[in-house]
């Protein structure tokens, strides 16, 4: 298995506290996913901590998709790490990171994954996947500067 890394990192001008408490609360993914992906939560816990799980359906390129994610780690407000259960991918292992910093709080993600069937998935990922992941977190981004703007 074939496995990719994705880092990204980004300021936001708010204290860490307000923004891992953005991240804590799972209707908010739905907020920071691109519409074209179709995202809905199905089942999300009361209050996020180790061993929760969320639920949610998306659709890629019209395909319907199930995927269940574990908060597999669990230390606010500095840390968390979410780890498909159930997803297209082989493996998605997201570890977000927060710090304080200028005045506000650097985010910092690394997503480690992989798609399944070997080397076809390595030929799918190099002509299509690397690129969606990509403009997904490009979106989320954009979408962060307009929640917290400076």
């Amino acid at each position: 298995m074939q496995k990719f890394l994705l880092e990204r990192e980004q300021w936001i001008p708010r204290p860490v506290g307000e923004v891992f408490s953005f991240f804590s609360r799972p209707e908010n993914l739905q907020v920071i996913t691109p519409r074209w992906l179709d995202f809905s939560i199905i089942e999300k816990p009361i209050v996020l901590e180790k061993g929760s799980l969320i639920r949610y359906r998306l659709r890629w390129h019209g395909l319907p998709l199930s995927w269940t994610s574990e908060i597999a780690e669990w230390n606010p407000p500095h840390r968390f790490i979410d780890v498909a259960l159930n997803s297209p991918y082989a493996l998605w292992h997201h570890e977000h990171r927060f710090f304080p910093q200028g005045g506000g709080t650097l985010m910092r993600d690394k997503v480690t994954y992989a798609l399944p069937l070997g080397w076809i998935g390595a030929i799918v990922h190099r002509l299509r996947v690397r690129r969606e992941v990509e403009s997904i977190f490009d979106y989320r981004s954009a979408t962060l500067r307009r929640i917290f703007p400076a």
